[in-house]
């Protein structure tokens, strides 16, 4: 953290200008946020992106309806499938492919999964950024768990590059459904450990009860989606709004908090993990063992017309709007990204409170800047 020179803001000629990043680990590597201050308490703060800046829309752009799919992986990189899945939807709906069930039924227990991992990575690194170093690795030996089933499956762990038009890649590995029961198995077991280590935390609960409170008014205003938005009390899901693939079939909540505070947005993302297993259950039973895991689909396509498809992802509204033009690649892409928009509560957050009150604010938000900058 450096102090940089710059004007001074009229009526506030004892305010300190200070950089937060982007050379920050608990920034998350490249968000740089230029707080001023005046003694301990944060009188504005600008946030500033693009250092990982790699130009996605353009290049997918230049690429085959086909070539799109693996360049979505590499933005918001923890939550692997979920980026896929609307570009999927959104060129599905325009050539009309007909996806088996059985195949909307495997990708939506990937997508939960990438869901549980997302979070495990938010809550080992959020407690990082409080100092507590233990969580950090309990959540991250539990994602390589499901990374491993990932990859058995799909070959990759991170990029998986497994959704296609049509239904999945290939089938899944003949364990796949044993290994993720498993799975589920272990990490029930392991949760109340999750729930005493962070959310019964005394020292937490003085860092984040009562901080960074973003209220139902402010949050809708500002456009922002997901767990943030649940956790000032909006029960806003896309899986719920506007269902696909195999949520239509399944029972699940919509966990939300009235307080809008740091802790909420902690105590949301738990109640996530919950439902995630949940979800994942219902689907264990109800999709075959075998049978079709992928539509018929032409191997070149010319698309026509225009849509744009969204998906509840990790972090909220993540959706992708697509034109055609009767050639075999998108005339125009856009990806609508919830940690962009979420991200742009950091002033509102920010503003009023302490210094050391920023940390915990910015890893309730959970950014991913693969997805913020793109």
């Amino acid at each position: 953290m450096s102090t940089i020179s710059v004007d001074p803001v009229p009526g506030r000629s004892d305010e300190m200008v200070v950089n937060m990043g982007p050379q920050h680990p608990a920034t998350h590597g490249v968000l740089r946020v230029v707080i001023g201050l005046e003694g301990e308490r944060i009188t504005r703060a600008v946030p500033h992106i693009g250092y990982l800046h790699r130009n996605h829309e353009k290049i997918e752009e230049a690429r085959t309806y086909f070539q799109v799919v693996p360049y979505t992986d590499r933005m918001d990189y923890v939550s692997g499938t979920q980026n896929e899945l609307p570009v999927v939807l959104a060129v599905e709906d325009l050539l009309g492919v007909e996806v088996p069930q059985r195949a909307k039924q495997i990708r939506t227990i990937f997508f939960e999964l990438f869901r549980i991992a997302s979070h495990l990575v938010w809550m080992g690194t959020a407690m990082l950024d409080l100092g507590a170093i233990t969580p950090f690795l309990y959540t991250f030996w539990d994602r390589e768990i499901i990374l491993g089933i990932v990859e058995r499956t799909a070959g990759a762990r991170m990029l998986p590059n497994y959704y296609t038009f049509g239904g999945v890649r290939r089938d899944v590995h003949p364990e796949f459904f044993k290994d993720v029961a498993d799975f589920l198995d272990h990490l029930e077991r392991r949760m109340p450990d999750y729930e005493h280590l962070v959310l019964e935390n005394p020292i937490v609960h003085a860092r984040t009860k009562g901080v960074g409170v973003l209220s139902k008014e402010r949050a809708i205003a500002r456009g922002v989606t997901g767990p943030v938005l649940r956790a000032s009390g909006v029960a806003y899901d896309v899986r719920k709004a506007f269902p696909y693939d195999a949520y239509p079939d399944v029972e699940f909540e919509v966990p939300t908090s009235p307080d809008g505070d740091t802790y909420a947005r902690f105590w949301v993302r738990f109640q996530e993990i919950y439902q995630a297993c949940k979800i994942i259950r219902q689907l264990l039973e109800q999709t075959p063992k075998t049978g079709p895991y992928k539509g018929k689909v032409s191997p070149r396509l010319k698309i026509s017309g225009e849509r744009y498809r969204a998906v509840e992802n990790s972090r909220g509204e993540l959706g992708v709007y697509v034109v055609g033009d009767g050639s075999d690649r998108p005339y125009r892409i856009k990806h609508r990204g919830a940690a962009f928009t979420n991200l742009q509560v950091i002033p509102d957050l920010f503003i009023g409170a302490k210094f050391s009150d920023a940390i915990a604010i910015l890893s309730s938000l959970d950014p991913v800047f693969g997805e913020i900058d793109r």
